[in-house]
């Protein structure tokens, strides 16, 4: 498995000196996604939970819909000049009589580490596609004071970046703020991917009845994998999109942003809410 984090040097200046002197960085590598064989993604990734990310990009694609559809996961291929495996590839085997439905396909690009759903325009599309509507969910709810400690939490079990500093985190909580699972990554949409395949492959999806906490914005491609997974509650530290604030009261899902301290906006379904 490649490594989380590397060290480069670096000049650090200050007011009253320059000194030289290693600096540790989180690690940017290629992950090539195959399904029987057949390249259908790449996306820049930290390694580490490869197996949950292919697992959560599945289910967010609409290709999967749980752990069962899927016989084996497996690295292949890559590898460096020493000959070595790279981990850099990994090829998924669907089980016996799935297939990709129609309407899903493979990507001719690359998807950085800062894009999740490229090309995607269709508001419609995420919410006629997921297999666990959020109307379904249940009347989970979470009470403010609950919320305002997700952060907190967030932060505190953020390992890797607290040794690099560059990377997003996303969480699962309980209603009543108890950590499930957390990832780390140098792209958002991954980390969620991460948090999303390791629920997937727990058993855990639908997530109706969990909160969804991630490190920085809420743009377009996080809501849309929290409607795929069924997820009710989206919260972030940072402002949501305009798109995703559509998506979100479109899908019935609650987005939060602007959670910092004991404050926070909630855009759409407020309802899920509780006053403390």
């Amino acid at each position: 498995m490649g490594r989380v984090t590397t060290r480069r040097p670096v000049l650090r200046i200050t007011a009253d000196r320059a000194t030289r002197r290693p600096d540790t960085l989180a690690v940017e590598e290629p992950l090539e996604i195959r399904v029987g064989g057949e390249s259908l993604t790449v996306t820049m990734r930290t390694p580490g939970h490869d197996v949950d990310l292919v697992h959560g990009f599945l289910l967010a694609e609409g290709m999967i819909g749980s752990r069962e559809d899927i016989a084996a996961v497996r690295y292949c291929d890559g590898v460096d000049e020493s000959g070595a495996n790279t981990y850099n590839v990994l090829d998924v085997a669907l089980a016996p009589g799935v297939t990709i439905p129609e309407g899903t396909g493979r990507r001719a690009f690359t998807t950085t580490s800062a894009c999740g759903v490229c090309g995607k325009n269709s508001l419609d599309e995420v919410r006629t596609r997921t297999r666990y509507p959020l109307k379904d969910a249940g009347t989970t709810s979470i009470g403010t004071h609950t919320l305002t400690e997700l952060p907190d939490t967030l932060r505190r079990h953020q390992q890797v970046f607290e040794s690099t500093g560059g990377l997003h985190a996303a969480a699962l909580f309980t209603p009543d703020g108890a950590l499930l699972a957390l990832r780390e990554d140098v792209g958002r949409h991954n980390a969620v991917d991460k948090v999303i395949g390791w629920a997937l492959t727990d058993n855990r999806v639908p997530l109706s009845h969990s909160v969804l906490m991630v490190s920085g914005r809420a743009s377009f491609e996080l809501v849309q994998k929290a409607v795929m997974a069924g997820i009710p509650v989206l919260a972030a530290v940072s402002a949501p999109s305009s798109l995703a604030v559509d998506l979100a009261a479109e899908s019935d899902l609650t987005l939060v942003g602007f959670l910092r301290g004991d404050t926070m906006n909630v855009y759409t379904v407020p309802e899920r809410i509780k006053t403390d």
